[in-house]
């Protein structure tokens, strides 16, 4: 049975179950914690997250040329996830223990070292995950079908990580709802890794060395439109997570306890979506189905603006799944393939480098939702949950739609600066 499992896109996808609950129940309730719940200041909040993509800039470009370098039995990419697990642990539930009666610059200081240490190792699991998948799945129609079990996974972990945690935390507190996701990412990353097989001809080769590789990344002009573009659409996931429980109160007007009701509309719409959007993919290609879903994504966040009380939002949330699923279908296949065009001129697979470079270009992300979150909390008053200003239903209206469908908007158009050639060229089989 085990046989059966190695390197299959199921218990590949394992992976991203065990680190999507957290990190989304991370990503969609931090600032909702902080801000909200324990009194941080916005522009304080905004100040750690710049200074963590100062860290993260240093670090993580580090961390996916150390990741190629590495030559073990047990291949390159298992020891660094098999080491971090136990670190994400603790630092996953640091972020959301805070002691009791910690307040003003004490609370920020807690929150800056926590983000920082919660994100390093972040970087070294998503890194050398992220690393496995052009490695394991060769060709785009493997790819596809990888990427589209792949999210599925990813959406029901989204859907746990978001829908479910608010009644967690409201039932047994912040601290415990992280040890219970911790747990589960325990049990599935462990099955993840005990049936991954990293090939050997990937490791063969003698790796560039660090200035040679870094050139011959900063040179591939399609890998940094993709990302580029990519950095812009992946604000839009983490506004929208982030902010629906913003929305959901001050916009909507319903209680909290009705918030999961609502993220649930968005991210269970995904799952029969994601399966619609591979068979685009498949049918387009890469770049064609990567350009689509950018458009389609940035018209499917224009309801949410319109939406009145909980059965509005429910109908506007399932529009922008939509849209949401072919984003999270088709940049793996197109990434892919910029990594085999690579290896074909290198000569040496270097999933590491690319995975960590496009993550801290997306990544950036962060800190282009986090400046988004201040400047129209600015415009409209909203400071946080102890002072929300005059109109924090036009700040949180402003942040779920009009900025989004800017930012993809944005996407859309670098997109289309990636001209037809190679990338149109997939490669057959799972060779």
């Amino acid at each position: 049975m085990r046989r059966k499992m190695v390197n299959s896109p199921i218990t590949y996808a394992f992976g991203m179950l065990a680190m999507m609950v957290p990190v989304q129940a991370f990503s969609a309730f931090y600032s909702y914690y902080y801000v909200e719940k324990l009194g941080l200041g916005i522009g304080l909040a905004t100040l750690a997250r710049t200074i963590y993509l100062i860290w993260d800039a240093a670090n993580q470009p580090l961390f996916g040329y150390w990741s190629d370098r590495t030559r073990t039995r047990y291949g390159r990419r298992k020891p660094w996830i098999y080491a971090s697990m136990p670190l994400f642990v603790l630092t996953f539930v640091m972020v959301f223990a805070v002691p009791e009666g910690t307040k003003g610059m004490d609370l920020f200081y807690w929150f800056l070292v926590s983000l920082l240490l919660y994100e390093t190792v972040s970087t070294v699991l998503w890194v050398n995950y992220g690393a496995l998948f052009p490695e394991l799945f060769r060709g785009d129609k493997p790819r596809a079908k990888a990427s589209a079990v792949q999210q599925a996974f990813q959406i029901v972990a989204l859907l746990i990580g978001t829908a479910l945690t608010p009644i967690i935390f409201t039932e047994y507190g912040f601290r415990n709802m992280a040890l219970l996701y911790s747990l589960v990412f325990i049990v599935f990353m462990w099955i993840c890794m005990w049936t991954v097989r990293e090939r050997e001809d990937a490791r063969k080769a003698e790796p560039l060395k660090f200035a040679d590789a870094f050139r011959a990344t900063l040179k591939n002009k399609n890998f940094w439109i993709f990302n580029l573009a990519n950095s812009f659409a992946q604000t839009v996931n983490g506004l929208l997570s982030s902010i629906i429980p913003f929305y959901a109160k001050y916009a909507l007007g319903i209680p909290e306890s009705q918030t999961s009701i609502l993220l649930a509309s968005v991210f269970v719409s995904v799952i029969p979506l994601v399966a619609v959007w591979y068979f685009v993919v498949r049918k387009l290609g890469g770049r064609k189905g990567w350009q689509l879903s950018l458009a389609v994504y940035g018209l499917s966040v224009i309801p949410l603006w319109f939406a009145q009380g909980l059965g509005g939002g429910i109908a506007a949330g399932v529009m922008a799944g939509f849209g949401l699923a072919g984003f999270l279908v088709s940049p793996a296949v197109l990434s892919s393939r910029i990594v085999d065009l690579d290896a074909a001129v290198t000569g040496r697979r270097r999933e590491g480098v690319y995975t960590a470079v496009a993550g801290f270009i997306t990544r950036s992300s962060g800190l282009i939702s986090a400046v988004a979150f201040w400047i129209v909390g600015l415009l409209f008053g909203y400071v946080s949950g102890d002072n929300p200003g005059p109109n924090p239903e036009a700040t949180f209206r402003y942040l779920i739609s009009v900025v989004p469908f800017g930012l993809l908007l944005i996407a859309f158009l670098i997109s289309l600066m990636i001209r037809r050639g190679p990338l149109d060229d997939p490669q057959k089989g799972n060779g």
